[in-house]
């Protein structure tokens, strides 16, 4: 995947905060065997208030924190 492909305002400021947090990796990695369909709908419901982000990906809800990403992830918040 290219990162330069989701060049969108909100989506870049989205990146640019991932990025800044050394979380840009884990969204551009190929080989962690990513749905690009799936994460192109993932990325076009993504919202965040109140500090949780939610998103809907094949009709199920997504929802959490930074600390809960970090948790499922096993990288630092």
């Amino acid at each position: 995947m290219r990162v330069d492909y989701f060049q969108e305002p909100g989506l870049q400021v989205f990146l640019d905060k991932i990025q800044a947090q050394g979380w840009l990796a884990l969204f551009t990695n190929t080989q962690r065997g990513c749905s690009i369909p799936d994460l192109v709908e993932f990325y076009a419901n993504y919202e965040v208030t109140n500090r949780v982000a939610t998103s809907m990906v094949n009709g199920k809800h997504l929802s959490f924190t930074a600390q809960e990403l970090g948790e499922i992830l096993v990288i630092s918040s």
